[in-house]
């Protein structure tokens, strides 16, 4: 029963009012001004809030006051969505009244209430906070938009009367702008009819024409009828002066803050002054400027005559008097451009582009300021005669062990301290015979010589080649007659051989001092070591420490994690990090300094080998390293000693016959191009030089390319092009380098020992030589009558008169003891049958292969032709 109550109140009645709900939006059209006359038309719409009110609120609400009404309605009024309105049902029968437990969920409305035909659910108190709280902030948003917009509107309305301001004020400015202006404008106008009053007055009568002179007298007839206080007009030549002066006034000129620029008081009178003279017939000559004009080596006449402010044309003249046809873009001597300046009169300054390597080196230091230094001793020699093993001794370290086949191949220095605390500086030299040119730099840089001879071996190519060098520098010598521990060593025997040499020793009553020595068991170090300290202070070896490095490049080479690496000598001076230095045609900034003991040092002092890093390139070994003061300064050096190495490989001038002959024949020598990597400049340098020594007059090496470190690509690539094998001393290639030369086909050789490298480019140039032809005599034979056979020819018959005739040897042909043809001899035949020879004194019959022409009492000469092998020696 109580289910069936609740269903019937839900359900609506039959025939009841439609449920339905009042429109809570309405739109309408509103029109928006803007600034500038504009408008817009827009749709705006309005919500209102609908509220529902309880039975009891309702029933009052007639009777009530509206005031009195209001506290109710705050408490009653809810505002309500429309899905919680639902149709009212019937109300219940009498006879079948609701449950209990029914009653409080549907609550007994007033008749009046009932025929509205709405039931309203009484909301709880969580809804009505939630609605509350909706409510609080729809009415914030709706706040925050009107007053979002209201200053809006402000920012708008603002911004409009500062835009009217502005344009206000800029109008006030412009009119301010024209009035000044214009009050200028008069003023200057003023200021130029003074001035040009007073020219008119100094200018001579013939100047104004009869036209200005008529209207002058037509003038000054008016100046009684126009009265005492008229102003007079001005002439008409100066108004037209004016006005042309003054041109048309335009906006841009009524704007310009500069004006017109006006001539100053100074110059109308110098105006005043010309044309005076000029109608005095008064010709002014201009005055010659004398100029300082520097003049390079060459220049062109073009240049010539502008340095010199002169025309072209009057350079030209004076080489035209001298017998000298040139064109405006030739070049010209020195001395030429010389005689022509001072010709013109203008003083001459020449200079030269070596001009740029003035003061590199600094001058002789002052005996004061020097202190003494280190003795620098080369230690030279023939090869395997222990010179390597003498610095390891007194090294107390191994270097031979890093030696290809113990063979020295580049300069080491380094630097011994002795037990006395003195220092000694030895620089090794290489002993085989391609290191020429090292062992005549390591002779240039050095202070005293050690000459090393095995006293089992004597005095060999390379010593004698040592003395020379060490006579060539003047420096003094010391002979260390060295491995005296072997049972054949033989003192005497080595002094005896160095007097043939003009090497007197002191047992012998020269100056020479000779220790013997053995640089395996240490025996005479000491001795030897006493004997150069003694030969340095002799020689009072002093340096000026205080000053910027000089030195030289011992060695260069091309290190893969470290760049470009030189081993320099400072010779004076003192070399530090940070100094910016120039050697040969490189430079850099020096970022480390490495001695002998592989440590970093901050500065070096005089004769102290040290290894610098941070140079641009691998320099030459040889050259000479400065520090200079500024990094524009070293580029300059740099790009001028470049340019003189490339002029040097590029060659210029004229080419005399001489010279074209030679040409000539040069282009048919044949020549094995080779590109060279070595590990240190030095090295290179001497292979370069033993490869040079090996080429004749019908073949010769040339090296295309030769560089310090690994092969690389680029390496490959020019060899490929040019093609060339890849030679690699103390070097090897890196796998991209490997696998180009793999696929373009290019041979690499590895060469640690000089020896091997010489012999295998040897041989290779010995196979390009043509193979050398000897001729061996076999025999003659006179023909006694020629027969003319058909299908075959002619047939010589022969005696043979000398020696033997074979088959298919060659033949000449001798008439009247003239060669007349030389060929193969085709048919040999004796009687009938074929023959391989004929003997002297038989008779035979001969044909020549593509020759007819034969006599009878020609001589026919038999040879044959030996290709023999030809090898460089």
């Amino acid at each position: 029963m109580t289910d069936q109550a609740d269903t019937s109140e839900r359900k609506p009645k039959a025939g009841g009012k439609t449920l339905s709900l009042k429109r809570t939006v309405e739109s309408g059209h509103v029109r928006q001004n803007f600034s500038h006359g504009r408008t817009k038309t827009v749709v705006v719409e309005k919500k209102k809030s609908r509220t529902l009110k309880t039975g009891a609120a309702a029933a009052e609400e007639p009777a009530a006051p509206k005031k009195a009404a209001a506290p109710a309605s705050k408490v009653a009024e809810v505002p309500v969505p429309a899905e919680i309105e639902v149709k009212a049902a019937k109300p219940a029968k009498a006879a079948a009244p609701a449950p209990a437990a029914a009653a409080p969920a549907v609550k007994e409305r007033p008749a009046s209430r009932a025929r509205s035909g709405v039931v309203l659910r009484t909301l709880t108190e969580e809804e009505k906070q939630a609605r509350a709280l909706a409510l609080d902030s729809a009415r914030e948003r709706e706040g925050e938009d009107r007053r979002r917009a209201e200053e809006e509107a402000r920012r708008f309305a603002d911004e409009d009367s500062r835009r009217d301001r502005e344009r206000t004020e800029a109008a006030a400015r412009a009119a301010e702008e024209a009035t000044r202006l214009a009050a200028e404008q008069a003023t200057r106008a003023r200021a130029a009819d003074e001035a040009k009053r007073r020219l008119d007055t100094d200018l001579p009568v013939g100047r104004a024409t009869a036209k200005d002179l008529k209207s002058d007298e037509a003038e000054d007839d008016d100046k009684p009828k126009r009265g005492a206080g008229h102003t007079p007009a001005k002439p008409p030549v100066a108004r037209r002066t004016e006005e042309r002066r003054r041109g048309k006034l335009t906006i841009t000129k009524a704007f310009d803050d500069e004006g017109e620029r006006q001539r100053s008081l100074a110059s109308m009178r110098r105006r005043v002054e010309r044309e005076r003279k000029k109608h005095m017939g008064i010709q002014e000559a201009p005055q010659k400027i004398i100029r300082d004009v520097i003049i390079p080596e060459v220049i062109t006449i073009q240049e010539l005559a502008n340095r010199m402010a002169e025309r072209a044309v009057d350079v030209m003249k004076i080489l035209m008097k001298q017998g000298i046809m040139l064109k405006i873009t030739d070049v010209i001597d020195s001395d030429t451009a010389q005689l022509v300046a001072e010709e013109l009169g203008h003083a001459v300054r020449r200079v030269a582009e070596s001009d740029v390597e003035e003061g590199l080196v600094g001058e002789d230091d002052s005996t004061e300021s020097k202190l003494p230094r280190a003795p620098v001793v080369t230690v030279m020699g023939h090869v395997d005669h222990g010179k390597t093993s003498l610095l390891d001794a007194l090294r107390k370290t191994d270097v031979a062990a890093g030696e290809a086949g113990g063979i020295t191949q580049h300069i080491g220095a380094y630097q011994v301290n002795l037990s006395s605390g003195e220092r000694i500086t030895f620089l090794d030299t290489p002993g085989h015979a391609a290191f020429t040119s090292m062992r005549a730099r390591g002779a240039k840089v050095t202070d005293i010589v050690v000459l090393v001879v095995a006293a089992d071996d004597g005095v060999m190519p390379q010593t004698i080649e040592a003395i020379n060098h060490a006579k060539a520098a003047g420096v003094p010598m010391i002979v260390a007659i060295n491995k005296m521990d072997k049972p054949e060593a033989d003192p005497t025997r080595v002094k005896n051989e160095l007097l043939q040499h003009e090497v007197v020793v002191e047992d012998f009553g020269g100056d020479v001092l000779a220790v013997p020595i053995s640089a395996k068991t240490g025996m005479g170090l000491d001795k030897l070591e006493e004997t150069i300290l003694l030969q340095a202070e002799l020689l009072d070896i002093r340096a000026n420490p205080d000053r910027p490095a000089e030195g030289i490049i011992v060695e260069a080479k091309l290190d893969r994690g470290r760049g470009p690496v030189g081993t320099v000598l400072v010779q004076r001076g003192t070399l530090r990090v940070g100094d910016i230095i120039v050697a040969g045609a490189e430079w850099g900034r020096v970022r480390a300094l490495i001695n002998d003991r592989s440590e970093n040092v901050a500065s070096a002092g005089p004769s102290e080998p040290v290894e610098v890093l941070g140079l641009g390139g691998a320099p030459e070994a040889g050259d000479v390293m400065s520090v200079v003061e500024s990094e524009a300064r070293a580029r300059e050096v740099t790009e001028y000693r470049r340019r003189v190495q490339r002029d040097k490989r590029v060659g210029g001038g004229r080419t005399s016959l001489d010279q074209m002959l030679s040409q000539l024949k040069e282009q048919d020598k044949k020549e094995l191009p080779i590109v060279v990597k070595a590990d240190v400049q030095g090295s290179a340098e001497a292979i370069v030089q033993a490869l040079e020594k090996l080429g004749t007059d019908e073949v010769t090496a040339r090296v295309i390319h030769v560089g310090v470190g690994g092969v690389t690509e680029s390496d490959i690539t020019l060899a490929t092009a040019s093609g060339a094998p890849v030679i690699g001393f103390n070097v090897r290639a890196n796998t991209q380098a490997r696998e180009s030369a793999h696929q373009a086909g290019v041979e690499i050789r590895y060469y640690s020992v000089i020896y091997d490298l010489v012999d295998d480019i040897k041989a290779a140039l010995s196979g390009m030589l043509s193979p050398e032809l000897r001729e061996t005599f076999l025999g003659n034979a006179e023909i006694l009558e020629v027969f003319n056979i058909s299908k075959v020819g002619k047939v010589s018959g022969c005696r043979v008169t000398e020696g033997v005739v074979r088959r298919g040897s060659s033949v000449r042909l001798i008439r009247d003891d003239v060669v007349v043809h030389e060929g193969k001899l085709s048919t040999l035949k004796r009687f009938k049958d074929e023959v391989k020879e004929v003997q002297s004194g038989q008779e035979c019959g001969m044909a020549f292969e593509n020759y007819q022409d034969m006599r009878k009492g020609d001589i026919i000469e038999c040879f044959d032709v030996e290709v023999v092998k030809r090898s460089l020696a």
